[in-house]
């Protein structure tokens, strides 16, 4: 290694401010000035003090990759999806890092129809993410957008698929939702303001231009997002206003699309809900299927006739099971499909409508998870959904919810002869300071001697009611068979084991988080699958947040840290609301307005709670147009820790300067990246070849 290569140093330029009687002082506020040329000179010294570091890790890093590539097919294509007389599907070609969007007419033995390549519309730009994509009713007509520096700000196009022309429409400044009314040359659309949420819907029709269309909707409520979706009977728009805690649905005959969105039920403190549509069948009128939070903290579903559709008419439909958390549902002509969680563990129950019978599609592992496929055609009498495990590749089933059969469709291809045969998933539980039991997913290769020397890398993140799923990749193979352990802790903040799981981890109880990942380690030690000396941790994001806020906790528990993309700078972030997301976060991470949650946040914040210490290794990544995670975040808390820390472990910053929050956009560029990650590791570890 070459150890003399000397780091950067950042500049202190203290900015002072004053918020309850507290003088918060912050040396590297500076960072955030984007058009700042000492500010771009100083992610890149730091980027070039990483190279140098990691200079001796080059052999190790290519052999990953070549590893990582080797198990990829990389001419694949996606199991078709049938949509009216149409088998849509993408592919993917060799030496390509995008995927090719085609369909079939009739029978997939047709000829193919090309109707996007999206490594056409990458050519010249270091970074290309495809957002809507978007096939109008008859078929004849392409809305899709596309956003080339990774801010998630995207342009929205039409394309003639008869021509296979783009038309003249293009409307800039769009976000994630668009939607076809069913007249083929209306579309919805939702915009960003300068914060980055989605508050208005616009209105388009073909062939004007974006100056001419309408607002529909505009939502002044800066905690609310508007997104949109279309229900899979076809029949309506859906318009979504979410808040973390509060939902408000509004829904438009899409046969009218110069028609008013009706509201379902009217926001609420506390209430949330999800609506589907259901044709009438002879029984029902059309009704709303509604997935609800209402008396019920894990859901229950509830129906209400689209005539009065307001919560004084909901009737229940499936009670509320305190055990069970009921995550979406999928409404069919004759069949209403649950995807529930129980005991951690996710089911799909399948209710006939007609009868009303049920019955649950069975897994065959402990440690599995599963999730459905788009399934848009109403009137299906199958149900596809993708199963994996940490051993098992994804596999792509259609399951017959009449006959109660399931199909093999696809099973994700490993190249090199993998057989999961030769490894070993289990799922164990450490147990909190406060005798709260957590699990913790583990996969290794069998044979594996619990004798306390193992290398092992410990996944976490704990946010959002979000799941960090135990699902088989490829790539993670590289560690695996060179004898680690790989585990996920499933922690408070998650929603692994359903709402109240969540609510215990997030704003003045947060710190059960961190409190909960630090026992998952310290289990994983107890029971000798690693040491500290062979432990290394790994989080994105609020998991980023996640590693700082242990890291600073117990920087003796771990040798190797990767925090990529972390959410490290609280207070700063929380207190300035023109900072993209930051107060629709409140209900996450708390208001520093308050008092009491100011001093909280404050006390587990990672960059306030630098300190001279003898940090582990630690390896933190950003993207220079991250809107969800500013890259200053990270760059502050690398600069403020090269400051403090004592010993000689190595800290590396590496920003990506032409990517976002999601890293690299090309395939072959994010198999790279997860090489550099995985080499640092394994040489932090002392794990060599």
């Amino acid at each position: 290694m070459s150890t003399f290569v000397t780091p950067p140093i950042a500049k202190i330029w203290p900015k002072v401010s004053t918020i309850h009687g507290d003088t918060h002082t912050d040396n590297y506020f500076w960072l955030r000035e984007k058009s700042n040329p000492d500010v771009l000179a100083y992610l890149e010294a730091e980027n070039a003090y990483t190279q140098a570091m990691m200079q001796h890790t080059e052999p190790l890093q290519d052999t990953l990759y070549q590893e990582m590539l080797g198990r990829i097919q990389e001419t694949d294509c996606e199991v078709p999806e049938k949509i009216d007389n149409y088998y849509y599907y993408a592919r993917t070609e060799t030496g390509k890092a995008y995927k090719i969007h085609c369909r079939k007419k009739d029978s997939l033995d047709a000829p193919e129809e090309i109707l996007l390549d999206e490594n056409q519309l990458a050519t010249g730009n270091d970074f290309f993410q495809l957002g809507v994509y978007k096939v109008s009713p008859n078929h004849q007509l392409l809305a899709y957008s596309a956003d080339t520096d990774g801010n998630e700000t995207y342009t929205l196009y039409v394309k003639d698929l008869a021509t296979g022309q783009r038309l003249s429409d293009a409307i800039p400044n769009t976000y994630y939702s668009a939607e076809w009314a069913n007249d083929n040359r209306t579309l919805f659309y939702n915009v960003l303001d300068s914060s980055k949420r989605p508050y208005r819907l616009y209105r388009h029709t073909l062939g004007t231009g974006s100056a001419e269309d309408v607002l529909v909707y505009e939502e002044p409520d800066e905690i609310f997002f508007l997104l949109l979706r279309k229900t899979r009977s076809k029949a309506y728009l859906v318009l979504q206003l979410l808040h973390k805690a509060i939902t408000e649905m509004r829904v438009l005959n899409a046969d009218q699309p110069n028609g008013e969105f009706m509201v379902i039920q009217p926001r609420q403190q506390k209430l949330e809900y999800y609506i589907d549509h259901h044709f009438s069948d002879g029984h029902h009128g059309d009704r709303f299927f509604i997935v609800t939070n209402d008396q019920a903290e894990n859901n229950r579903v509830m129906t209400a006739p689209v005539t009065a559709p307001a919560k004084e008419n909901w009737r229940e439909f499936i009670p509320h099971r305190p055990h069970v958390k009921i995550e979406g549902i999928a409404v069919f002509q004759d069949h209403l499909v649950m995807c529930e969680r129980e005991d951690g563990l996710p089911a799909i129950q399948i209710i006939h409508l007609p009868t009303t019978q049920s019955h649950t599609v069975d897994f065959p592992e402990t440690v599995y998870t599963c999730w459905p496929h788009t399934n848009p055609e109403f009137h299906a009498q199958i149900f596809r959904f993708s199963y994996s495990s940490l051993a098992t590749p994804e596999t792509v089933f259609d399951y017959d919810m009449n006959a109660r059969t399931r199909e093999l469709k696809k099973q994700e291809e490993v190249l090199g002869g993998y057989n999961p045969n030769l490894y070993q998933t289990e799922r164990t539980f450490a147990t909190a300071p406060d005798g709260v039991k957590v699990p913790v997913s583990l996969v290794y290769k069998k044979g594996l001697a619990k004798n306390g020397q193992n290398p092992a890398l410990l996944y976490g993140y704990g946010s959002y009611e979000a799941l960090v799923l135990p699902r088989f990749l490829s790539y993670r193979l590289s560690l695996l068979d060179r004898g680690f352990v790989f585990a996920i802790a499933h922690i408070r903040g998650g929603g692994k084991l359903g709402r109240r799981w969540y609510r215990q981890g997030k704003v003045l109880q947060k710190c059960n988080t961190f409190i909960d990942f630090i026992a998952c380690a310290e289990h994983l030690i107890a029971e000798k699958y690693t040491s500290s000396k062979k432990l290394a941790i790994m989080g994105r994001s609020a998991g980023g947040l996640l590693m700082g806020a242990v890291t600073n906790m117990r920087p003796d528990l771990f040798n190797a840290v990767v925090a990529q993309v972390p959410f490290v700078d609280v207070i700063n972030t929380m207190r300035d609301p023109s900072i993209p997301l930051t107060t629709t976060e409140y209900e996450e991470w708390g208001n520093p307005n308050i008092k009491e949650e100011y001093d909280y946040m404050k006390a587990y914040s990672p960059y306030d709670n630098v300190a001279p210490k003898n940090y582990p290794n630690i390896l933190v990544t950003a993207g220079l147009n991250d809107p969800r995670v500013a890259y200053w975040e990270p760059a502050k808390w690398v600069a403020k820790l090269r400051a403090l820390k004592t010993g000689q472990n190595i800290l590396l910053l590496k920003t990506d300067l032409s990517a976002g929050h999601s890293g690299p956009s090309d395939r072959y560029e994010y198999l790279r990246e997860m090489a550099f990650v995985y080499a640092f590791i394994l040489d932090r570890l002392g794990v060599n070849d």
